[in-house]
C-alpha cells in the first residue's frame, strides 16, 4: 500500500490512565501494516444505514440508524423488522445530509432505560435536535417519552455533524458542523458565540436537561458557550475514543481539496482549535497562503481529493478475535471506498492504505467486545477482519 503523508499533531496532553483494561489472556502482537478484509454479515435490505452502535448491556445487541427516521435492533445474528424507533415523522430528510444520523446509549442504561438521539427537523433548514427517550415495557422506544434536550438552529441544510457518543468520563459528546453552504461564510467554526463548528461536551446523566460539566473550557460570562469543548470544525461526522486509552480521534470532512483526521491524547483539558477555517487539513484556506497556525491542532494524517473526497472516521480495534490489528485506529473514505490504517510508531504517526472497496462508507461500528464493524450507506453490514 502507498503510505500518505501525516502531519504531527501541536497539541499535547497529559495521559490519563487508561480506562478499560484489554480482554485477552494474552499481550495483543500487531502487525504493521495489517492486512485486513470485510466479511458481509447483516443488512437492512434497504438503504440509507448511517449509524451502528452497542446498547452496551452485556446483551452484545447493536441497534441501526436509517437516516429516514427509523432505528432497528439486531440481536444474535437477526434483526428485528419492527423499528426499535420510528421518529421519521420528526425528521427532515430532504437533503442527503439530513436525516436521524445517530443514536446513544445511557451509560446508567441499565437502570434509566434511557438513551439520545441526534436528528434534523422539520423546521428552519433542517433544525439539529438532540433527543431523550426511555425504552417501555414492551422493550422499544416509548415515543411519549420524547424530550428535547438540545436544539439548534442550522443556517443551511448541510454540514450537520450528527454524532452522538458519551466520552469515557461519562459526558455526552456532541460533533457540529460549521452550518453549511461552503467556506463557512458564517464564520461559525471559530466563533465561540454559536455551537456550530463545534464539538460539545454535557451532562446529561440524571438532569432534567443537561449541565455543564466542570471543566469545560468556556465562559459564558465572556460571550462564550459554555457547552463547546473543542472548536475549528467542518463536519466531524464521526469521531470516537480509544476504549484502551481514551485518546479522541476527530475525523473532519473537507471542502474541497483535503480530508483530515485530528488526534487528541486523553486528559485534554479541551478548548483546542481544530483549524477551519483558517485551515484546510495542514494546509491554508482562508487566507489561501500565510495563514496563521498558531495556537492550531494539526491533523495527524490527511489526504487529498485525488484519493476520496468525504472522511470516515472509524475506531482504533480493541478486539481480541484479531491481535494483529490490535491499536491500530481505521478510518475510510465515503466516495473512494478505500479504508487506512493509522498508528503511532516510535513517536510518529504512519499511515497506510489498507484495502479499496466498492463500498459507500457512511460510517465504522464497535460493538462490545471492541470487534470493528464498516457500514454501507445503502444497507450492508461487514466486519472488518483480519486476512
Amino acid at each position: 500500500a502507498t503510505a500518505i503523508p501525516t502531519t504531527a499533531a501541536s497539541a499535547t496532553a497529559t495521559q490519563q490512565a487508561p480506562t478499560e483494561t484489554p480482554s485477552a489472556t494474552e499481550t495483543p502482537t500487531p502487525v504493521w501494516p495489517p492486512r485486513i478484509a470485510l466479511e458481509p454479515v447483516g443488512s437492512l435490505g434497504e438503504g440509507d444505514l448511517v449509524h451502528m452502535t452497542a446498547i452496551g448491556d452485556g446483551s452484545g445487541r447493536l441497534f441501526l440508524v436509517q437516516r429516514q427516521g427509523y432505528v432497528y435492533e439486531w440481536r444474535n445474528g437477526e434483526i428485528d423488522p419492527t423499528p426499535f424507533l420510528d421518529i421519521h415523522t420528526l425528521v427532515e430528510t430532504d437533503f442527503n445530509e439530513q436525516g436521524l444520523l445517530s443514536i446513544a446509549f445511557s451509560p446508567d442504561f441499565a437502570q434509566s432505560r434511557e438513551f439520545y438521539v441526534n436528528y434534523t427537523a422539520k423546521s428552519g433548514n433542517g433544525d439539529t435536535i438532540v433527543a431523550r427517550y426511555r425504552v417501555g415495557d414492551d422493550g422499544r422506544a416509548d415515543p411519549t417519552s420524547a424530550q428535547t434536550i438540545l436544539q439548534i438552529d442550522q443556517p443551511a441544510a448541510n454540514h450537520n455533524g450528527g454524532l452522538l457518543l458519551f466520552g469515557p468520563d461519562g459526558y455526552l459528546y456532541i460533533g457540529t458542523g460549521d452550518g453549511g453552504a461552503a467556506g463557512d461564510p458564517w464564520n461559525n467554526a471559530e466563533r465561540l458565540d454559536t455551537l456550530l463548528g463545534k464539538l460539545l461536551r454535557i451532562d446529561v446523566v440524571g438532569q432534567e436537561t443537561y449541565a455543564i460539566p466542570r471543566g469545560n473550557p468556556f465562559d459564558p460570562a465572556d460571550g462564550q458557550k459554555a457547552e463547546i469543548w473543542a472548536y475549528g470544525l467542518r463536519n466531524p461526522w464521526r469521531f470516537s475514543f480509544d476504549r484502551l486509552t481514551g485518546d479522541l480521534y476527530i475525523a473532519d470532512v473537507g471542502q474541497n481539496k483535503w480530508e483530515e483526521v485530528n488526534f487528541t491524547p486523553a486528559g485534554s483539558r479541551g478548548g483546542l482549535h481544530y483549524g477551519w477555517d483558517t485551515m484546510e487539513g495542514a494546509h491554508c484556506f482562508e487566507p489561501p497562503e500565510g495563514c496563521d497556525t498558531s495556537g492550531k491542532v494539526l491533523p495527524v494524517a490527511e489526504y487529498d481529493h485525488g484519493l476520496g473526497c468525504s472522511v470516515t472516521g472509524g475506531y482504533v480495534y480493541r478486539g481480541t478475535r484479531f491481535p494483529a490489528l490490535y491499536g491500530t485506529y481505521f478510518f475510510g473514505d465515503y466516495c473512494s471506498g478505500r479504508i487506512w490504517g493509522l498508528r503511532q510508531q516510535d513517536g510518529q504517526w504512519v499511515l497506510e492504505e489498507l484495502l479499496d472497496t466498492t463500498v459507500f462508507i457512511s460510517s465504522f461500528a464497535e460493538d462490545e467486545e471492541g470487534e470493528l464493524y464498516v457500514l454501507d450507506l445503502r444497507g450492508d453490514v461487514y466486519h472488518l477482519v483480519a486476512e
